[in-house]
């Protein structure tokens, strides 16, 4: 195990970020145990894996201002290997990871104060790990007690996520290779869920949520992922209504809608990938007028999601779509909800699409990084798009029984979601694998 160079240059970019006196600690994340003596599926932490590429738990990194870089992690123990699996341990660390130095994990707590002795800013983490605040606390109180002695404590305490986040809000090659790939397996499970559900309905065989979250699933870990990047949501018929609804034992039945929101994880990096189909392969009236609505807001999304926009932009650009396209169908009537204008003012579009267009994406699928930034004038505004940034485009119209709603339209619930990277031409779709337009859906589920 060698891992590539990048996390070097990211390690001494955050070094070069601490100031004069400065030193980070980034744990990992622990195991968690899921009940009695089972630990839910191990995943680390994603400050740390952005700085290491190292996956294994109770590990601990320290980056002084110098920029010199101290691992800790678990010992090499062959009684805890057998049932546990392989360690890489603190004396093939440095080589396999590039660090400076590594000690065993279990030296934590003697060897930590007297790293904090004499620095001025200690970083860490602010509100990720329960109970670090009280272990940064018990350190420094150790340093504390040496000031007779000549030694200096740390007076400022300073959020490591803030440089972190900024740092990982723009993707670099690897990064945008990785999430390329992942994008590219959870396409192929959502074609592989949207052909299930024809096949079985053709066949007269039961159709459930839960079967397509399997076709998900296994799509998934036959392409190597390692897992979910988060708990998919597949939806029929009025579920689809449901924003985080949960893939459950609920039937889909023959003309039915189904919203699948889902996306694997590969090497650490999530893709996040929602399509909106036809149960059986087809369409019908009401259904096809909403989703080209829809789909005609997420086009004027992807239109304004480009180098130097503000990432209200898209957002703005599919309200102004959506607003028209329910006036135009009655969803929402001119009489009362006046023009489009009178609709964006006045947010009268909500009861149809209440959430936000976007998200950054990255390590994590609702990912680190600011949505806000000061402008010259020292206003908060919206922040500017830049090259490298990866972000959702995820307009929706959701229609729940109501006086005054067609009932044609009742209980059909649409997202249309894909994976934006901003590129210097304007944005790149990287989940463009499962196809979006509604003849395309059709033949693609006929096949």
């Amino acid at each position: 195990m060698t891992t590539p160079p990048v996390y070097a240059e990211r390690r001494a970019r955050l070094a070069a970020q601490l100031g004069a006196g400065g030193v980070a600690i980034i744990p990992t994340a622990p195991a968690r145990i899921r009940n009695r003596d089972s630990d839910y599926l191990y995943r680390h932490d994603s400050y740390f894996f952005y700085l290491t590429g190292f996956t294994e738990p109770n590990a601990w990194l320290v980056i002084t201002a110098e920029g010199r870089c101290t691992l800790l992690c678990q010992p090499k123990d062959l009684e805890r290997e057998i049932w546990d699996g392989i360690r890489l341990g603190p004396e093939a660390a440095p080589q396999a990871l590039g660090v400076d130095e590594a000690h065993s994990v279990d030296e934590l707590d003697r060897l930590m104060p007297g790293w904090l002795e004499n620095r001025q800013r200690l970083w860490y983490p602010f509100a990720t790990h329960s109970g670090l605040e009280t272990q940064v606390e018990r350190w420094l109180g150790s340093v504390r007690a040496k000031v007779r002695q000549g030694v200096a404590c740390p007076t400022e305490l300073m959020d490591a996520c803030g440089p972190l986040d900024e740092m990982r809000l723009i993707k670099d090659a690897l990064e945008l290779d990785t999430m390329r790939r992942a994008c590219d397996i959870s396409a192929a499970a959502h074609i592989r869920a949207m052909q299930t559900s024809a096949r079985r309905l053709r066949a007269g065989r039961d159709l459930r949520e839960f079967h397509l979250d399997a076709e998900l699933l296994h799509g998934f870990r036959e392409a190597g992922s390692q897992y979910p990047a988060y708990g998919s949501i597949v939806a029929g018929g009025a579920n689809a209504c449901v924003l985080h609804y949960r893939a459950d034992v609920a039937p889909i039945r023959d003309g039915d809608l189904v919203l699948i929101d889902a996306g694997c994880e590969l090497d650490g990096y999530a893709s996040d990938i929602t399509r909106t189909f036809p149960a059986n392969g087809r369409f019908t009236g009401p259904q096809r007028t909403l989703y080209d609505i829809v789909l005609a807001a997420q086009a004027a999304a992807v239109d304004a999601t480009r180098v130097d926009a503000r990432f209200v932009d898209p957002h703005n650009a599919a309200v102004a779509v959506l607003a028209q396209g329910m006036l135009d169908v009655g969803l929402l009537d001119r009489n009362t909800a006046g023009t489009v204008d009178d609709v964006i003012e006045h947010r009268r579009y909500t009861p149809f699409y209440m959430h936000r267009t976007g998200h950054w994406l990255g390590m994590d699928v609702h990912d680190c990084g600011a949505y806000t930034e000061l402008n010259a004038s020292g206003e908060r505004v919206s922040r500017t798009l830049k090259a490298g940034m990866v972000l959702t485009i995820e307009p929706g119209i959701y229609v729940r029984p109501a006086e005054n709603v067609p009932e044609a339209f009742w209980n059909i619930g649409i997202r249309i979601e894909d994976d934006a990277v901003v590129t210097p031409q304007g944005c790149e779709l990287i989940s463009r694998g499962v196809p979006v337009d509604t003849d395309a859906i059709e033949a693609l589920m006929r096949d």
